[in-house]
């Protein structure tokens, strides 16, 4: 008798600790779902009466799918007054090519890292969906579906933000961008050019085309001429593979692919995960040496200081390079590399005596012409 006493003993202890552990289990997800939705959505509160002007505040305001973000996440005591300026002066819409299956999987990535430095959001999808948010473009899935997504999107962003912004950033889903590197290509440009940066490919397109999964960026001219061009048919959906559809288009409107390297001729914008241009040895029968509308260079001099976007990049990656780009700091150094610590004087059309300046790279004039500007930095006179 006293033996089934100790076993049953044993066995209520061991039930008592198998439920205990599944309990505790429990409750650390769900704090870590409440802890991982506050920082996706900024804060605890959604409300758009949060304070607006302060930097660290974040996404305030969910509209039909889209994101009003104020100022991004920076840390309180950060100087980031150059950045801030910046935001003002170059408004940046970015819209994010996702699919249903993502929005948990990826685009939540997205929204709760780099997206949150754009001056609006929105995530493009073939349905709606109301809790990432989404705005469904009704083109259904699949690869064959890329530029049908394209148009509609680029149609939409125009039509229901087209005053919100001067530069529309397209990007997919495993796409990192600093938003902040790319705001300092773009405020040596004007949004009434048109042109559009990106990753400069020299294949099927005489002026080339531009990567679509490093992410390219549209003037206001550019979206409005290319809007334009589908509702009056000078451009015709031709081609599932988007980016060099695109560029066709583009071509035909007369808008030209800007350099988007820095005064150092480095890449910004990157097709590939960051490992693969720092640690890859190209063959030079490789695609990516041969359709390179510049020579790459390998190793660290693949990318930029001030490099703007990396693809394939997945939900562990995203959130290392977030930490990596506006977190992890070595002590005692300064930038080795500060192109224009003016920005916010020369955006004003206003320069000081002895002030670094240095401008990205001017509009292709033609199809394999070298741009010339911004290949030095200059002391201004």
């Amino acid at each position: 008798m006293e033996v089934m006493k100790s076993h049953g003993s044993r066995c209520l202890f061991f039930l008592g600790f198998i439920v205990g552990f599944c309990t505790l289990y429990l409750l650390q997800q769900v704090w870590f779902a409440q802890a991982f939705s506050w920082r996706s959505n900024g804060g605890p509160s959604p409300s758009p009466s949060a304070s607006s002007g302060s930097h660290s505040s974040n996404i305030t305001n969910h509209i039909a799918g889209s994101l009003t973000v104020q100022k991004g996440p920076n840390r309180p005591g950060e100087d980031s007054h150059v950045a801030d300026e910046l935001y003002k002066k170059v408004r940046i819409l970015c819209w994010v090519m996702t699919a249903p299956k993502n929005h948990q999987t990826k685009a939540r990535h997205v929204k709760a890292t780099w997206s949150r430095r754009c001056n609006r959001v929105v995530f493009m999808s073939s349905v709606n969906d109301p809790i990432l948010p989404a705005v469904g473009l009704g083109t259904g899935e699949g690869r064959h579906k890329l530029y049908w997504k394209t148009i509609r999107a680029f149609r939409y962003v125009l039509e229901k933000h087209g005053d919100e912004a001067d530069w529309f950033l397209k990007a997919d889903d495993d796409t990192f961008v600093a938003v902040d590197n790319l705001r300092w290509i773009l405020s040596n440009h004007t949004p009434a050019q048109p042109v559009y940066f990106g990753k400069h490919f020299k294949l099927h397109v005489k002026q080339g085309f531009l990567s679509g999964g490093a992410g390219y960026v549209l003037s206001k001219e550019a979206l409005q001429r290319y809007v334009k061009a589908f509702r009056t048919k000078v451009c015709t959906h031709t081609s599932p593979e988007e980016d060099v559809a695109l560029a066709r288009c583009m071509e035909k409107i007369g808008v030209r692919p800007g350099d988007s390297r820095d005064t150092l001729h480095r890449d910004t914008f990157h097709p590939l995960a960051p490992e693969f241009h720092l640690t890859r040895k190209f063959d030079k029968t490789h695609w990516y040496w041969m359709e390179n509308f510049y020579r790459p260079a390998e190793g660290p001099q693949c990318c930029s200081d001030l490099a703007v976007s990396f693809h394939y990049v997945d939900s562990v990656l995203m959130h290392t390079l977030e930490y990596f780009t506006y977190h992890l700091r070595p002590w005692g150094y300064r930038y080795r590399y500060r192109p224009s610590p003016s920005l916010p004087l020369v955006l004003a059309g206003r320069s000081q005596p002895g002030v670094l300046e240095a401008e990205v790279g001017a509009v292709l004039p033609a199809a394999g012409a070298v741009c010339h500007g911004g290949e030095e930095l200059r002391v201004m006179a």
